[in-house]
């Protein structure tokens, strides 16, 4: 059986740098600290990776092995014997309405129906099996309901004129049969359609993937299967995008609908809040044509088409120390032309390492633990930094957007952040935090109310012991507002909002406290205790005193997240005038944590490339919390999200993003294979991450 990925599983960090430190990038990674060789590194890594050639029955009690080299056998990672779900590359051939679909991971697997019969067309085409429609997430703003609630929405365009609409992306009205379900998350926990699926003419199409201007084709779209895509393209037209400014159009829009946004509103109107999408990038990115596609698809559909809600935003992060960017404009202006491409130019703003330590000068003393043995002030340790720089620079916005520039997604973003928003809004805080620390498993749990209502059964609500810190360790109670007492002794304290403090008890609440109030941080993966881990960067604590614990803190691996203004207020207050700084994962979740910030982990569907019994899938991902070795995101144990389509180091997100493409991937998929198959991929909304790269095919 040939795996269906192999990309190198290198750590994505917290801005855009690798660990300079091969020995803590095996620590990050769960592999042990040894000094091997690149060579031994390399062989290391196939060998991993031959684990998905395996197949066979589930071994749940696997003693384990090393090769000579020390390195944990392929034989020990149970995933790796699990069935394989091949359901994903099903192309649009394939397709069938919702009701009518059967998974391949279905209970542990169920024998697929029989495929659609192909559709062939007069040049021997396999056909999709239904016609696309335009996609279509947004609110109807002409509607009597809307006016009545909100200002109205202006229409905006591309250019100065009006003369060149905002594109529509495409969906099939269907999904393949067979297309696996999401192991962790689901579409109809966040109110996200999973009736739908989308193809990369579709989704990128009127975005310039798939047509030519000026006579010439893109490269990207060249080796691909296009049966069926002339549709498509057609309805969407054709643009030339590197001629638009994507900064003044944004702009543009934003001042014809800035009413809707305004504090004061009149006849008692909502207003509507505003939201800054930060892409985190930096001097020396590489922005293919891929990338561009994504950035547009972002503006247009976040900014342009929902009248000015979202504005877009570069963070580009200068890597050379000498370049004075916050000096002299021309300098700035130089530095930003050769460094970002002209149609982005408007939507970027420069920052250095240089810079924030000016902002947020030395000293940062008492730090705990500093396992990347790096300056505070590096990236790599503190990427939040120019994240709190730009909120108080650009005070605007409710919420910001902190994204990575390996992030990619399938479906509509709008559709994504408006559900994700409005499902952060309707969580109670009960029991919140605890829900936050464990994955949502649908086929385990069962819906998400049934989730929660398990989540409560299991805290175990005790007498309180008289040392704070050894309640907050224990877990032995729920948390309920602010946790803040602790820090007394520091004599380093800001006042926490008051709407943070509980109206009520914990057990008088009725699950009430917290519903309709916006989320102040959205995370995209659990938020967890790391003292009851054994991640590396747990202890990386700066500025408390170290006569006494480490302060009680939580971390969300990934630092992909939306933070309210207030919640970065409190982040740069903390840094600035108490000195206070945590590694990046674990700074918003700690402060929202400290401060009694509503904070939520996302449950958005991930995919696995195996086929994972649901108990163990919960035994693995959701262990005892008194077993810190069993800790899924702790070193020697974290191989288990290689075959996630969502995780810091997963092989399989990139990999299913290249077949979606229509790429060749380690000798399977590419445009032959979906010629003579199915056809080309169809996928529901999902977010991958990382997609370190997008190389075309050569023919194949």
């Amino acid at each position: 059986m040939a795996q269906i990925w192999g990309e190198k599983t290198g750590i994505s960090t917290p801005g855009e740098a690798p660990s300079p430190d091969l020995s803590l990038r095996r620590r990050r990674c769960g592999l042990p600290r040894m000094n091997f060789s690149k060579a031994v590194i390399l062989a290391v890594t196939t060998v991993v990776l031959i684990a998905l050639l395996v197949g066979g029955s589930v071994h749940h009690h696997l003693k384990i092995k090393t090769e000579d080299n020390g390195q944990p056998a392929a034989s020990n990672f149970p995933w790796g014997n699990f069935r394989r779900t091949n359901g994903f590359f099903n192309g649009l051939s394939t397709l069938v309405p919702a009701a009518q679909h059967v998974a391949d991971n279905s209970k542990g697997g169920r024998k697929v129906p029989e495929l659609p019969a192909p559709i062939i067309n007069s040049q021997d085409e396999i056909m999709p099996s239904m016609e696309a429609e335009v996609y279509n997430p947004y609110p109807d703003y002409t509607s009597a309901e809307y006016l009545a609630k909100h200002e109205p929405v202006h229409t905006c365009y591309l250019d100065e004129d009006e003369k060149i609409s905002t594109p529509e992306i495409y969906a099939y009205p269907g999904v393949p049969q067979g297309m696996s379900e999401s192991l962790f998350g689901s579409h109809k926990a966040l109110g996200l359609r999973d009736d739908v699926c989308f193809d990369r003419y579709g989704r990128l199409g009127p975005y310039g993937y798939g047509y030519s201007y000026n006579g010439t084709e893109l490269e990207i779209h060249n080796f691909t299967e296009k049966a069926g895509s002339e549709k498509v393209l057609k309805q969407s037209g054709y643009l030339n995008y590197s001629r638009i400014d994507w900064g003044v159009a944004q702009k543009r829009c934003y001042e014809k609908n800035k009413a809707r946004f305004a504090e004061v509103q009149p006849n008692g109107k909502q207003r509507v809040k505003r939201h800054a999408y930060i892409l985190r990038a930096w001097s020396g990115y590489e922005y293919t044509e891929h990338q561009k596609l994504s950035i547009r698809a972002m503006i247009n559909e976040l900014s342009l088409k929902s009248g000015g809600e979202y504005d877009v935003h570069l963070l580009v992060h200068i890597k050379d120390e000498g370049i004075p960017i916050w000096a002299d404009k021309d300098i700035y202006r130089r530095t930003l032309e050769a460094n970002v491409p002209q149609e982005f130019w408007n939507i970027s703003t420069l920052w250095s390492e240089q810079l924030m330590r000016t902002y947020y000068p030395e000293p940062y003393p008492g730090n705990f633990d500093n396992p990347a043995n790096l300056p505070v002030h590096s990236v790599y340790r503190s990427a939040h930094f120019a994240l709190q720089w730009f909120s108080q620079q650009r005070p605007e916005y409710d919420f910001y957007w902190n994204w990575e520039m390996d992030l990619r997604f399938t479906g509509h973003y709008y559709e994504f952040n408006n559900r994700i928003g409005e499902w952060g809004r309707a969580q109670p805080r009960k029991g919140l935090w605890e829900r936050n620390s464990r994955f949502y498993i649908p086929s385990h749990h069962g819906d998400y109310a049934n989730f929660t209502a398990l989540v409560e059964a299991e805290i175990p609500v005790v007498d309180a012991p008289k040392d704070i810190f050894e309640v907050f360790r224990s877990g032995a109670s729920p948390i309920w507002g602010p946790v803040r007492d602790f820090l007394r002794d520091n004599n380093t304290i800001l006042d926490a909002p008051p709407e943070n403090t509980p109206p009520h008890s914990y057990d008088e609440d009725k699950y009430t406290w917290g519903v309709g109030e916006d989320a102040d941080l959205l995370t995209f993966d659990p938020i967890f205790d790391p003292t009851k881990s054994t991640w590396v960067f747990r202890e990386d604590v700066s500025g408390w005193n170290t006569s006494l614990p480490v302060p009680p803190r939580r971390v969300s691996i990934i630092t992909v997240s939306r933070l309210s203004r207030g919640l970065l207020n409190t982040m740069h207050q903390e840094t600035a005038a108490l000195k206070h700084v945590m590694f990046p994962e674990m700074w918003s979740p700690s402060v929202a944590f400290h401060y009694g910030y509503k904070a939520a982990y996302v449950p958005h569907p991930v995919y696995f490339d195996r086929d994972w019994p649901s108990h163990y899938a919960n035994k693995i991902f959701n262990p005892d919390p008194t077993r810190i070795a069993d800790n899924p995101f702790g070193q020697k144990i974290e191989h288990n999200f290689l075959g996630a389509t969502f995780y810091y180091h997963s092989g399989f997100a990139g990999a299913l993003w290249r077949r979606w493409l229509g790429q060749s991937e380690n000798g399977e998929g590419g445009r032959v294979a979906e010629q003579q198959g199915t056809g080309r991929m169809c996928l529901r909304s999902t977010l991958l991450h990382p997609v370190k790269h997008e190389n075309a095919p050569t023919e194949v």
